[in-house]
């Protein structure tokens, strides 16, 4: 009861970041949209945070627009006069252009207006990881400092050829410098250039990496992480690990006289001995000390390991740098760490469209969303780093040219600027329509596919 308690409450923290984020997403994308129109002296009629079919959580009209939160959040939306969107206005449409319509206004204008919604998530993006940067700082954990190499969490890694210890130099022409490119690098392919034992080794990785990691597993565990020694952080005075006499910075060596230096070794002997008695080895100061522990039913001992990348980093494990920034100069740091973040995600997107990877068995919807925010407690830093990523991403999925996008939208207005011959009311109320059903379909795919798809535990 409790296990499922907390479970419940990890997901819950998890709604309500991911609601949050989607809430400042959408209003500064269609804020985008609403100053534009009104530059132009567009009238707009509605202003909406999430969408609101047959009823509304709240509305209050202002001046002569109606702001309001509706109960469905796929997005949200203004209401432009004179322009066919996701409203279908048909009956507006039917009757001669108004001075303040959308559809009266010189294309140039319409662009604009298109293209405000990307523009301000872009921006938003920027001032994110800027914030962030001047915060926090800019972390970066150098491979070259990585004293233990990596240890790999899923068993696909090991039937590729790799083992604990590596240490991955290069993807391809790519040189990692920096420990948070490995996963990113690798899911782009390519051979893998690798040091083990002080020599280099190398690693072609297949094209549908992603399509087998998804199909073999659901959960979305790491890949991998750095080759961690067991230093005991905290020991809890109920736990066998306490009774048996382990103390707070004991190193352990060993396990039934075999050797347990790191902690896949360490955990994988646990996992082993499950119920059993089992002789732990341990490095107090200098000395060498031996004693009987418990291993309880889930394959514990009851300590915290010191596994924190800045405990990590007191212990000489790795390094971790931290560059500050000043407040001025964080904003163009933070236009650089967007445009490495939005070529990463791009990279990343170009895998979908090609069959032969897999990666479209990956794509998901809102569960997956939900997933990558922090949930063992609230961590600012994470949420911006994921807004800021979740904006980029919006920009460009909007900018895609598909119709019911903005991107279609703006496709059609550079066609009428280079041709000369503006759409017809009738072809963009059935381009609209078209794009509606693409992207219900995609959006049904994606969520379906987080419960049910290619990678569900079978």
């Amino acid at each position: 009861m409790t296990l499922l308690a907390i479970n419940w409450a990890q997901v819950g923290l998890q709604a309500v970041q991911l609601l949050l984020a989607l809430s400042i997403l959408v209003i500064v994308h269609e804020f985008g949209h609403y100053i534009t129109a009104k530059w132009f002296k567009c009238r707009v009629e509605k202003f909406y945070l999430f969408f609101d079919p047959w009823f509304s959580l709240f509305k209050k009209k202002i001046g002569e627009t109606v702001y309001g939160i509706g109960w469905l959040p796929l997005g949200g939306y203004v209401k432009i006069s004179g322009m066919v969107d996701e409203s279908m206005d048909k009956e507006q449409m039917k009757q001669p252009p108004k001075p303040w319509e959308f559809r009266s206004k010189p294309a140039w204008q319409r662009l604009i207006i298109m293209v405000g919604g990307v523009t301000m998530n872009v921006l938003l993006a920027f001032l994110i990881y800027s914030m962030i940067l001047f915060t926090w700082g800019e972390k970066k954990v150098p491979v070259s400092s990585m004293k233990y190499g990596l240890a790999f969490s899923d068993s696909l890694m090991f039937e590729l050829g790799f083992k604990n210890g590596d240490k991955i130099l290069a993807v391809g022409d790519r040189t990692i410098d920096d420990y948070t490119d490995i996963v990113p690098q690798l899911i782009l392919g390519g051979t893998v250039k690798v040091e083990r034992d002080g020599k280099m080794e190398a690693i072609t990785l297949p094209v549908d990496l992603i399509g087998q990691l998804v199909e073999k597993r659901r959960s979305r565990i790491t890949l991998l992480e750095p080759r961690i020694p067991v230093v005991a952080k905290i020991v809890a005075d109920t736990g066998n690990a306490f009774k048996a006499g382990l103390k707070p910075g004991d190193k352990i060596l060993s396990v039934n006289n075999t050797p347990a230096q790191f902690f896949d070794q360490f955990s994988s002997m646990l996992g082993d001995n499950k119920g059993k008695n089992i002789e732990v080895g341990v490095l107090r100061g200098n000395d060498t000390v031996r004693f009987q522990a418990p291993v309880n039913d889930n394959g514990q001992l009851g300590f915290v390991l010191a596994g924190s990348i800045t405990d990590l980093d007191s212990l000489g494990v790795l390094k971790l740098n931290v560059i500050n920034y000043g407040f001025f100069e964080s904003f163009p740091a933070g236009v650089k760490f967007a445009g490495k973040k939005l070529k990463y995600y791009i990279d990343q997107f170009k895998l979908i469209l090609s069959p032969k990877t897999g990666a479209y068995k990956g794509v998901g919807g809102f569960k997956a969303m939900g997933s990558v925010f922090p949930n063992t407690g609230w961590d600012w830093e994470g949420f911006w780093n994921i807004t800021a990523f979740f904006s980029l991403a919006l920009a460009f999925m909007n900018l895609l040219p598909i119709p019911a996008l903005d991107g279609g939208h703006v496709l059609f207005t550079l066609v009428e600027m280079i041709s000369g011959r503006k759409p017809s009311d009738k072809f963009l109320e059935y381009a609209q329509i078209v794009g509606m059903v693409i992207l219900f379909s995609l959006l049904i795919y994606a969520n379906f596919n987080d419960w049910f798809g290619w990678g569900r535990t079978r």
